[in-house]
């Protein structure tokens, strides 16, 4: 039996400190980084994404940062074939690959390998389904899976009709989404994985994202979403992110920039939380508490901790 590739995943919520983590984790183990978020895969949107600067990388190499421009769309499916080439990539040169980010639903679709080989079929509600392509399109039938099943239509793409027809295929004979059909499966793991969890008070975090938040807005956030918006970027994935929804609100006269900026921060605040619970109760996760660990003496104990469970779990040793 082959081998499987190492790899080591870094998650958590918005502003909890992976980037610096992830950096020392790259250091020490002889890593390469990929990012496992989003929105990072747009270029002009680097503010607002919280996107790692050339400085703060230290030499190590990132992939799937500035991949796309903002018109274009990006989903869970594309991800995954792009991370698992990289994965391969980055262990034939003797590296270890590092997924970093806190996109949850991507990350783990590139961890597992779901089979929907046992799942029912109706020969006759695919034919149909097929039909229905060939005449009324391809997003026709991804917006009929948004419906019934938004997860999987999430990740997969729209031109991806044979998996667009699975998953409608598996919700008309079971009545269960393909989401739910999986949590009946025992996924097969594609990689001997360390997936390492930040977390922290929630009072603490909350607090780091207004910070945040303060930060982008003074390095030049508004500028950035202003050239988007001046070059009649709108009605597209990239602009769904939060940073830029509640400043083109703003661009449109709907609200003063005094409630964009709150706005911001509550959204961020939302989504850290939804975060927290879609990790806790989708993944296996190694959770590390980073409350403390502001103070130089406690974030090197941490860290000590976080390099200690990755030798055990991956049998390999850091170069600290």
């Amino acid at each position: 039996m082959t081998a499987k590739c190492k790899l080591l995943c870094l998650i958590g919520p918005t502003a909890v400190g992976k980037t610096a983590t992830s950096i020392k984790l790259a250091h020490a183990f002889n890593g390469e980084i990929i990012s496992g978020d989003s929105m990072q895969i747009y270029k002009q949107m680097d503010i607002g994404t919280a996107k790692i600067k050339q400085a703060e990388m230290q030499g190590i190499p990132h992939y799937l940062i500035d991949i796309k421009h903002p018109t274009e769309s990006f989903s869970a499916a594309e991800f995954q074939e792009l991370v698992r080439e990289k994965i391969s990539e980055i262990t034939s040169r003797g590296k270890l690959p590092i997924i970093v980010g806190g996109t949850g639903l991507y990350i783990q679709s590139v961890l597992f390998d779901y089979q929907f080989s046992e799942a029912p079929s109706n020969d006759e509600f695919r034919h149909s389904l097929e039909e229905q392509a060939e005449k009324k399109g391809n997003l026709f039938l991804h917006d009929q899976l948004m419906k019934y099943d938004p997860e999987s239509a999430e990740k997969i793409h729209p031109n991806n009709v044979r998996r667009i027809i699975r998953a409608l295929e598996i919700y008309h004979c079971t009545g269960k989404t393909m989401s739910e059909w999986q949590e009946t499966q025992t996924p097969e793991p594609l990689y001997d994985a360390a997936v390492i969890g930040l977390t922290m008070e929630r009072e603490k975090l909350y607090e780091r994202i207004n910070r945040r938040v303060d930060m982008m807005m003074q390095e030049g956030l508004l500028n950035e979403v202003k050239q988007l918006f001046q070059q009649g970027i709108r009605n597209c994935q990239s602009i769904q992110a939060i940073g830029y929804k509640e400043l083109y609100e703003y661009l449109d006269g709907k609200v003063s920039l005094d409630e964009a900026v709150v706005n911001l921060k509550q959204n961020s605040r939302r989504y850290a939380k939804r975060q927290l619970t879609w990790f806790r109760n989708k993944m296996d996760v190694e959770w590390f508490d980073m409350t403390a660990a502001t103070e130089r003496q406690e974030l090197e104990k941490k860290i000590t901790e976080i390099f200690s469970y990755i030798e055990g779990k991956l049998k390999i040793k850091s170069n600290t």
